[in-house]
């Protein structure tokens, strides 16, 4: 399911179409972005440095620090300042390594944006991904409004939100084997999808 929930969500960042004017522009501008880079025929013969250009257009629309802030709960505010840092690197690499390289298996997905929902410094952008067979799966980004720019903080995928299912996942593994269990698995998965 978790592997499905990130295809889909490279897919909604990956492909769009401009409907919707603020909270959406962003989003699409990053989207427009995204695709760009995949599509540059230099940065096709240089892995290595196409996932570094991918990962600083990814890092300047989700906001990895409230991420990880809602992913640990109410484990958050027993870490120290260091902890916090290092679990949100820890956790900003997780996504990235797992998104990045699953942004060019999108197999000609279609985003429609179905309704843009703002309400104080939170928004919601509810689209929908169309495969060619005509499936369709909902797909939803909730932003916060940071300084004036809008940032991703959850995206839910047919109902499931991705923060809630990490933080029952983080949740589990740190009431059963400690917080440092935690960052231990955090480590092994990112070294292992770095390798990959």
């Amino acid at each position: 399911m978790l592997k499905h929930c990130a295809v889909l969500i490279v897919t909604g960042i990956l492909l769009s179409s401009p409907a919707f004017a603020g909270v959406t522009d962003d989003v699409r501008n990053a989207v427009e972005e995204l695709f760009r880079i995949v599509a540059d025929k230099d940065l096709k013969k240089h892995d290595q440095q196409r996932r570094v250009v991918l990962k600083k257009v990814i890092n300047n629309i989700f906001d990895y620090s409230e991420m990880s802030k809602r992913t640990l709960g109410r484990h958050w505010n027993q870490r120290t300042p260091t902890e916090r840092t290092q679990f949100t690197e820890l956790f900003a690499s997780l996504l990235d390594n797992s998104y990045i390289s699953k942004i060019e298996s999108y197999d000609n997905e279609k985003i429609v944006y179905v309704k843009e929902t703002i309400d104080g410094d939170h928004a919601e952008i509810k689209s929908k991904v169309v495969t060619e067979k005509r499936d369709e799966y909902t797909l939803d980004y909730r932003l916060l409004n940071e300084n004036g720019k809008w940032m991703v903080y959850d995206i839910v995928i047919e109902g499931v939100s991705m923060v809630s299912n990490y933080r029952t996942q983080f949740n589990r593994i740190i009431s059963n084997n400690g917080y440092s269990e935690l960052v231990k698995k955090l480590q092994t998965k990112s070294s292992e999808l770095k390798a990959s």
